[in-house]
């Protein structure tokens, strides 16, 4: 059986590969709305207009695609973490600015360009952490909902306000948030506009912990190394089973689940998984 990128990876990107052990920094292209770096395997995003609170307009919406692209394409890097400048926002939701004079034109080309960016987030092919370090509101929310985990710090609030403005969520939230807390909470949300803490957002699995705002990097760094000593593929190839059989019948789920299945049993990383169990010792996993 040949082999196959997984789904959610573009199909020009390399394959995921080399070990989550590296040291160095490596090269990062640099952005105007935020801050992006490469280190030890693992990218990390920053938006990086506390000015704002860190809104989304159309340039760092831009940004962040490409950031994002860059580290699906790196096959040094086994991760991502997002999070915000400052100790007030994580992302505080659109740019009002820019939204207050868009014709519905332009609005639909937005609210196209933020699901594009989020469906990428996803579907990166490698594990997404947000670091939620205050304010999640609208598209701060919907951010949060496409990564692969959300850690929130003791003062982070999260919400979908975008009724209070005559509007709906528009980058995924009223689809994303009743696949992950349930319909009805999610109306609640939806449509009373209200913003729940950290502990709230806790109890229903919006948030998956709540780390003290000081350790939230250094939590979503030791999550992520327990991710990269894990095979590459089988990683990617456990998330599409998950992404995509959320969006199917359960037979047309458990048939995904078996395709890939047999896809990582004919890996090289396979091989050597269950050599290295039956010779009890550690692993040496090459993303192939």
């Amino acid at each position: 059986m040949n082999e196959r990128r997984p789904t959610g990876q573009a199909l020009d990107a390399p394959e995921p590969g080399r070990s989550a052990l590296m040291s160095n920094t490596l090269t990062a292209p640099s952005f105007d709305t935020l801050l992006y770096e490469k280190r030890n395997a693992t990218a990390y995003v920053t938006l990086n207009r506390p000015e704002v609170m860190n809104a989304l307009n159309h340039k760092a919406i831009a940004e962040l695609g490409a950031a994002f692209a860059d580290a699906q394409a790196d096959s040094q890097i086994r991760g991502v973490i997002i999070t915000g400048a400052g100790n007030r926002a994580f992302i505080a939701g659109a740019d009002i600015t820019e939204l207050a004079t868009a014709t519905p034109i332009e609005a639909e080309r937005q609210t196209r360009a933020g699901q594009a960016l989020l469906n990428l987030i996803e579907n990166l092919g490698k594990p997404v952490i947000a670091a939620v370090n205050g304010l999640a509101l609208g598209g701060g929310c919907e951010t949060a909902l496409a990564c692969t985990f959300r850690l929130a710090s003791p003062s982070a609030m999260f919400g979908q306000p975008e009724i209070k403005l005559g509007l709906i969520p528009g980058f995924g939230g009223t689809q994303r948030l009743p696949r992950l807390v349930g319909k009805s909470v999610a109306l609640k949300l939806i449509l009373t506009g209200e913003m729940v803490s950290a502990n709230e957002a806790y109890r229903i699995g919006l948030v998956n912990e709540i780390v003290e705002a000081g350790n939230l990097i250094a939590r979503a760094e030791a999550i992520l190394a327990q991710i990269a000593a894990n095979a590459p593929l089988a990683v990617a190839y456990a998330m599409d089973a998950v992404n995509l059989g959320l969006n199917a019948a359960l037979p047309e789920g458990l048939a995904l689940e078996g395709k890939l299945f047999a896809l990582c049993a004919a890996t090289e990383d396979k091989k050597e998984g269950t050599t290295a169990f039956l010779e009890k010792r550690p692993p040496k996993f090459q993303g192939r």
